[in-house]
C-alpha cells in the first residue's frame, strides 16, 4: 500500500472507531505524540479515539491534504464533528508519519491548542 493509501486508511479506521483496521495499520512499538507531548501506543490512542467517539457525534476528518514523503506522509485535515453541549468542533491538525513495510510507526500531531479546549474539556467530564 502506498503512503498517502496508508494514511486515508488509517484516518478512516480511526474516524470509524475501527480499532481492529488501526491495529493492522500501526506496526509494532508504534508511538504517537501530540503537540511533542507524552508518547501514546496503539492501546493508549484507540482508548483516546474511543473516548473522543464518546462525547463528538459526527466526528470526522475534512479538508484533507495529504502527501506522500520519502519515509511516510505529511497531512493537514480539519477534525470535525458536534460536541453534547451542541457546539461544532472544528479542529486543525497537521500529521507527520512515519511508514516501515506498509505499516504506520511513529506519528506526530499538531494541533491548534485553543480549538482543542472545548474537546479537551467534554472529556474531563467523562
Amino acid at each position: 500500500m502506498e503512503n498517502v493509501a496508508v494514511a486515508r486508511a488509517l484516518f478512516d479506521a480511526l474516524a470509524s472507531d475501527d480499532d481492529v483496521q488501526v491495529r493492522a495499520l500501526c506496526a509494532p512499538g508504534f508511538t504517537l505524540r501530540q503537540n511533542g507531548g507524552l508518547a501514546m501506543d496503539v492501546e493508549m490512542l484507540l482508548h483516546f479515539n474511543r473516548l473522543v467517539h464518546a462525547v463528538v457525534s459526527g466526528f470526522c476528518y475534512e479538508d484533507v491534504v495529504c502527501a506522500a514523503t520519502a519515509t511516510g506522509f505529511v497531512e493537514e485535515h480539519a477534525v470535525r464533528g458536534t460536541l453534547a453541549d451542541g457546539s461544532a468542533l472544528a479542529l486543525a491538525a497537521c500529521v507527520v508519519a512515519d511508514i516501515v513495510d506498509g505499516r504506520v510507526t511513529l506519528v506526530r500531531e499538531y494541533v491548534d491548542t485553543a480549538a482543542a479546549a472545548p474537546l479537551l474539556a467534554a472529556l474531563a467530564r467523562r
